[in-house]
């Protein structure tokens, strides 16, 4: 029978993280499962790629204070490129309200050691970027160090460091059974046979539900579509520009390669595992994205190009972090609502530091921890995108 030290079953952004650091600290022993012929095929590969500080809670204001400078040494430290480009987030607001939301956030990320975010005025706002409809632009907030990654890019960085440093992975392989006695895991049953462990992580993405009940643990993750639209080239808004949201409508866009990346949260979704893209939310962002920036109007897209990815939702829209108080030697890595990719660092790092020394300083793992929901001590993140 196959050992493993650790067993991670799933191999996107989130398990490659967790191989890395766990390998980085010196756990030789680990066993990553992806149940695909190759990584990223879940929520990783159809990642919008944005990382950013500018949350309302410590906790993930504390988890991007890790993850950002680490992306922006990552190919320093890994020796692979992770395609940083810190271009920033402009958050627009329109209303009062926003800018007062936007300056308690500010406020909170200050205090918690983010130099690189400000607020912004209308004016400046208005002349940096004209294209803009800036009529109802009350002001915003900025923060230089936020920006984009290479989804793909980071994920196979830190498998790579890993399987040099004696990890494993199994591709191909399903998860079919995990072997719990007495309260403790034994064993992870896969289509490649049994694996003896005493360590498990689920790092299963939207299928994180499904892992968590072969080890009897109830976890309240499901799988939320969310669609991207990229545009043909287009050259009259700047390529320097950092991912802007409107406030308003949720709109957001960044540049990607000669043309723009278009997004919305479309409050219609279901969730359900689909991963087809709608062709009618064609129009309903491109309406959203005419409204806030007039020269969009005539963009070019080509729904072929347009995909559909899943978000793993709690919820809180907080991820689900850490051991498993009734089955010893079960960790959780989940419910990240959309904020996997820019968080993969210091989950790999707040994991890493779980399963070999029993405590972490990133974050309080207890806020994170999934008696939460059965206590009652949600943390309502507000500013997800």
């Amino acid at each position: 029978m196959e050992t493993a030290d650790v067993v991670i079953v799933g191999g996107g952004i989130v398990g490659s993280s967790i191989a890395y650091h766990l390998t980085a600290a010196g756990c030789r022993s680990v066993l990553v499962i992806e149940r695909e012929t190759s990584q990223g095929k879940g929520s990783t590969g159809k990642s919008m790629g944005g990382v950013r500080a500018q949350f309302a809670t410590p906790v993930n204001i504390r988890m991007s204070l890790y993850s950002i400078p680490f992306y922006a040494a990552f190919e320093e430290t890994l020796g692979y490129p992770c395609g940083y480009r810190p271009q920033g987030y402009l958050f627009v607001a329109t209303r009062d309200a926003h800018m007062q939301y936007l300056s308690a956030n500010l406020e909170r990320q200050v205090e918690l050691g983010l130099k690189t975010a400000r607020l912004v005025s209308a004016d400046e706002i208005r002349s940096t970027y004209p294209q803009l409809k800036g009529d109802d632009i009350v002001g915003g907030s900025y923060c230089a160090s936020d920006g984009f990654v290479d989804p793909y890019s980071a994920m196979n960085g830190f498998m790579s460091w890993a399987l040099e440093h004696g990890a494993r992975i199994w591709k191909n392989t399903q998860v079919t059974g995990i072997k719990v006695e007495r309260t403790r895991v034994t064993a992870v049953e896969t289509t490649r046979g049994m694996v003896a462990t005493n360590t498990v992580v689920n790092a299963a993405g939207a299928w994180a539900a499904e892992v968590a009940a072969m080890a009897g643990v109830e976890l309240p993750v499901e799988p939320l579509r969310r669609m991207l639209v990229p545009t043909e080239p287009f050259d009259r808004f700047p390529h320097t520009a950092p991912m802007i949201i409107d406030m308003t409508s949720g709109f957001h866009f960044r540049p990607e390669s000669l043309g723009f990346l278009l997004a919305w949260n479309d409050p219609e979704e279901t969730p359900g595992f689909k991963t087809d893209f709608e062709p009618s939310f064609i129009e309903k962002v491109l309406t959203r994205a005419a409204e806030r920036v007039p020269v969009f109007e005539n963009l070019a897209v080509n729904p072929k190009r347009a995909w559909a990815g899943l978000y793993e939702v709690t919820p809180d829209h907080h991820c689900i972090l850490g051991a498993v108080d009734e089955v010893r030697g079960f960790f959780l890595a989940n419910g990240f609502s959309g904020h996997g990719v820019m968080h993969a660092p210091s989950t790999g790092k707040i994991l890493s530091d779980l399963i070999l020394t029993g405590s972490t300083d990133v974050v309080n793992p207890e806020l994170l921890s999934v008696n939460r929901f059965a206590t009652g001590r949600l943390l309502e993140e507000t500013a997800v995108l």
